[in-house]
């Protein structure tokens, strides 16, 4: 019972929390949002008191079960290792656990968040880690099945689908992603959880920390006939049938073992003594939590957003990204330095920007957390999706009437590249499309019929709505610049 219920409050974690990666909309956060709120280290990094507490209070009750029901990395790796587990039954053995290595990659960690590198700090965090992989490789054939339901719907008249832009978004995370998959996929199939128990720094802490927990996995050596199954069984390679002890830094608490133990040798209790009364206790827990996931609801309304689409019979040659002395972080994130130590690079912002503007960064240092780009899409002033996701507080929620007031860049004028500068031609694009009114045409000094851009940047929002309507290419005339302290009008 234990086992199954364990199983299906993964099932629904991973399920739920990959759907809120692969959806466009945004809708499912509305609901689904609290899941995400829950992951460890997003909540340290945002100062989330009660998403901290709520884990810790469940790893000193239950042990490990974050990693194994919670996380969505710890359930994909279970996954795979329970379908290698048809292939070849009975395949693990105890392992003496690898402190030096456990703690140097802890080390590392936590030297570099410390430093500010948290762009490669976070390769190896489980939550980040599992969100680009969905992100990346999942969400664009997730987006191509969806055009090819626009298609057909189209031809009946129903709008109940749109189409969305299928672009990589970052060769370098594209990439990364892949190797992540290849890595978490090959070890969980070997190894079963050689990741979380070597690797993952959020799984050493708890590890510890669960050595402290009420419930724990128990081994009456009475009534132990040295099987081993238990042991051959256990994805954590943590029991010690030898000695009958079980490794608690390493347990999840996946309660296989005691599926597979025949003589009930092993059971999920608070003491040695009371293997046969306190194993309700759990279960009542476990039903609890059961029941208020169950009743998780979610909705399918989408909405669809207004493309700009370029007429004509030219060959329109694509936009390329500026060199920016500042990137441009989202509004709400408060300033480059805030945004860059609360960020966990898990890019479901990205997912759910709806405009095409959050794609990863490529820099050492901000190596794949978010920032903003103009070649497919601007900023809308009434979007706040990305504050309303993310689950670390990086980007904070405001509201539309807030956004409007933030200064999160400024734009900057290219005069060499200017239509009414080069061709002497009218243009005033840029102007026309500012929704703050940063922007007015004011006449060249040698040439009064020709109007070139102005901008004030007291006004100006670095929305990027300038910048990607521009003509020009393949670099626009105009640009936007980050703010390293975002201002209000």
């Amino acid at each position: 019972m234990l086992k199954k219920l364990r199983t299906i409050i993964g099932t629904i974690f991973l399920v739920c929390i990959t759907a809120m990666f692969l959806d466009f909309t945004g809708t499912l956060h509305c609901w689904l949002s609290w899941m995400t709120d829950l992951q460890f280290l997003p909540a340290v990094l945002g100062l989330n008191l009660a998403a901290i507490l709520i884990v810790l209070a469940l790893t000193l009750l239950f042990g490990r079960v974050y990693c194994s029901m919670i996380c969505p990395a710890g359930t994909y790796q279970d996954a795979v290792s329970h379908v290698a587990a048809k292939v070849k039954k009975n395949r693990f053995a105890f392992l003496p656990e690898n402190k030096i290595l456990r703690f140097a990659v802890l080390a590392v960690f936590a030297i570099l968040l410390l430093v500010g590198l948290n762009g490669i700090a976070l390769l190896i965090a489980p939550y980040s880690a599992y969100g680009r992989i969905v992100q990346n490789l999942l969400q664009p054939i997730y987006i191509g099945v969806n055009n090819l339901l626009a298609k057909a719907a189209e031809h009946y008249d129903s709008y109940a689908f749109y189409e969305k832009e299928v672009w990589i978004k970052s060769l370098p995370v594209f990439i990364v992603a892949i190797v992540t998959l290849i890595t978490f996929t090959v070890l969980a199939w070997r190894g079963g959880r050689t990741w979380c128990n070597n690797i993952c720094p959020i799984g050493t802490v708890l590890g510890y920390l669960s050595k402290l927990s009420l419930f724990k996995i128990r081994i009456d050596a009475s009534k132990c006939i040295n099987c081993r199954l238990c042991e051959k069984n256990c994805k954590a390679s943590c029991i010690d049938i030898d000695h009958h002890t079980v490794d608690y830094t390493r347990c999840v608490s996946c309660m296989d073992c005691i599926g597979k133990c025949k003589k009930d040798a092993i059971s999920y209790t608070t003491s040695k003594s009371s293997q046969s009364t306190s194993s309700d206790s759990p279960n009542a827990s476990l039903r609890a939590m059961l029941t208020t996931t169950a009743a998780l609801a979610a909705t399918s309304a989408l909405h669809a957003q207004d493309k700009t689409t370029d007429g004509g019979l030219a060959v329109i040659e694509d936009k390329k990204i500026p060199e920016r002395e500042i990137p441009v972080k989202p509004a709400g994130s408060l300033s480059v330095s805030s945004f860059s130590n609360k960020c966990t690079g898990c890019q479901l912002c990205v997912a759910a920007c709806p405009n095409g503007v959050l794609r990863p960064s490529t820099k050492l240092s901000t190596f794949m957390q978010p920032e903003m780009g103009f070649e497919h899409g601007y900023c809308r002033p009434e979007c706040t999706k990305c504050g309303e996701v993310c689950p670390a507080g990086a980007i904070n929620p405001i509201t539309r009437e807030e956004k409007t007031a933030i200064r999160a860049g400024h734009a900057v004028w290219v005069k060499d590249n200017c239509l009414p500068q080069t061709d002497g031609v009218s243009c005033g694009n840029c102007a026309q499309h500012c929704p703050s009114g940063a922007i007015t045409m004011v006449p060249l000094p040698d040439n009064p019929k020709v109007k070139i851009p102005s901008i004030d940047t007291e006004r100006c929002l670095g929305c990027g709505a300038c910048e990607h309507l521009c003509p020009v290419r393949p670099f626009s005339a105009i640009y936007v610049e980050g703010n390293l302290v975002h201002g209000n009008m």
